[in-house]
């Protein structure tokens, strides 16, 4: 284990943290609040772990797999627990649990809450929660590859670690320029969205704050209705980049240098844009009676179909008094999930596609055991290591949700709660049904039942084994 560059790589972390902060101070001395001193100390606290960690260049910079992961899942850790400390400071959440399970909600973009009101916040903390949104989606770790050149396979190891999706591909010969290229996207994409929603009337403040959560698809809203007080031209908007930022990365590069026929040939894709459509065609039939007009039926049906599958989590009504046939679609949309190479979360359609082929490859080979078939997307054979690979993600999502669910049930809560609890975390969601439904929050949940909830967040956002690695003796030993 190269602990050196592991160290050194959390150091630029808290650095970036510190840096990152400068926007909710800002946000502070505009709207005059108090709340600037707790970021200062923060960021103050950040320069001074991070500084020495990063002033002594490690002499081997050379790393891979296993540091990869380890450093990420650490990273994260890291970020979360420096994160939490404007909440606690300043007292606007002074449990340290409930801090670090906002913290970790914002930057996992869960978008799960234990708060139960948000308009009451100061405007520094109200932008602070959804700006981790921002800096969670993309990954950290992507912005530090970006700026931060480094030596074999390492930069890739990063990448695969928190990167979402059964696969991580390079869109150039180099990784940084991938991570520069995705960053820049990423950022232009954001743009967009606020300037479509200043044409909108929204209020600067809440069209960032809404991007910041859309583009991470997060959640946190500003808003105790989340959504739902603003006008219907709005939540077209955010409808319309929630599903964009759904989709795979690759995409939008491929567009952007001209492959279009490349671009539209993505299986993913396909199979993402069917399910959301066929999903709110069916929706919109069962829910249409509880509603004025067809057109906000369509409206409510499209947000909440876009919002769960891409695991933003915003709201514009109380899905949790839809019927049991559209609940349920929602329940399936939260495990689907958005595309991999995206900021969205779930099991991700890619693992869908390769999980149901691998079904379909399987009763082939039973009725023809000579036969020899490979499973394919986009015309090309999937590579026997990924399909291994999706297969053993897929066992462990499903040990860590049942623990979940059984640890969090003693607490007393229905059913439904704790199933979609955990389903809402693990896929990193943010609302769930029945007690943690759109209205209601997770603070009803005990310090251990929320500690749980925490581990599902941060396993759900970095693709699960990078966390379980870190339980592995083994992976501290020094080869």
């Amino acid at each position: 284990m190269n602990f050196s560059i592991i160290a050194y790589i959390i150091g630029w972390i808290l650095n970036c943290e510190a840096a990152i902060m400068i926007l909710p101070c800002i946000t502070a001395i505009v709207y005059r609040e108090s709340q600037l001193r707790a970021f200062l100390i923060t960021m103050a606290l950040c320069l001074a772990l991070g500084i020495p960690l990063v002033s002594r260049s490690p002499k081997n910079r050379f790393f891979f797999i296993r540091e990869g992961f380890v450093a990420v899942a650490l990273s994260w850790i890291v970020l979360s627990i420096m994160g939490s400390l404007p909440f606690l400071i300043s007292g606007t959440i002074p449990n340290v649990i409930d801090a670090l399970f906002e913290t970790v909600s914002g930057f996992t973009t869960t978008g799960a809450s234990i708060l139960p009101a948000v308009e009451p916040l100061p405007r520094s903390i109200l932008f602070w929660r959804s700006f981790t949104h921002w800096i969670g989606g993309m990954g950290v770790l992507v912005f530090i590859l970006a700026i931060l050149p480094m030596t074999g396979g390492s930069q890739m190891s990063l990448m695969k670690a928190e990167s979402p999706g059964p696969s991580v591909s390079k869109l150039m010969p180099r990784v940084q320029s991938t991570a520069k290229i995705l960053y820049v996207i990423y950022f232009c994409m954001t743009i967009l969205e606020i300037i479509f929603l200043l044409i909108g009337h929204m209020p600067l403040f809440d069209a960032l704050t809404t991007a910041f959560g859309t583009a991470g698809t997060g959640g946190f809203g500003i808003k105790n209705d989340s959504i739902a007080g603003y006008s219907t031209y709005i939540q077209v908007v955010v409808t319309i980049f929630m599903i964009l930022f759904g989709i795979n990365f690759g995409l939008y590069f491929l567009l952007i240098s001209k492959k279009i026929k490349q671009a539209f040939a993505l299986e993913e894709v396909r199979w993402y844009l069917s399910i959301i459509l066929i999903s709110i065609f069916i929706i919109t039939l069962n829910i249409r009676g509880l509603y004025p007009s067809l057109g906000e039926a369509v409206n409510h049906a499209s947000f909440q179909v876009g919002s769960i599958i891409t695991t933003t989590g915003f709201a514009t009504t109380d899905f949790n008094n839809w019927n049991q046939v559209s609940r349920s679609i929602l329940v399936i949309l939260m495990f689907i999930g958005a595309c991999a190479g995206s900021t969205g979360g779930g099991i991700k359609v890619s693992r869908l596609i390769i999980a149901v082929r691998t079904v379909k490859k399987e009763l082939h080979q039973y009725i023809h055991p000579r036969s020899v078939k490979k499973v394919t997307i986009d015309g090309k054979p999937v590579e026997h290591e990924v399909v291994r690979a999706t297969n053993v993600f897929l066992v462990s999502y499903m040990l860590i949700f049942v623990f979940s669910v059984l640890l969090i049930s003693f607490d007393g809560h229905d059913m439904i709660t704790n199933f979609t609890s955990v389903a809402a975390t693990l896929n990193n969601i943010g609302p769930g049904l029945e007690l943690v439904g759109p209205t209601g929050n997770f603070g009803i949940f005990s310090i251990g039942a929320k500690i749980v909830l925490i581990f599902d967040m941060l396993a759900g956002r970095l693709e699960i084994f990078p966390l379980l690695l870190l339980f592995v003796p083994e992976a501290w030993r020094k080869f």
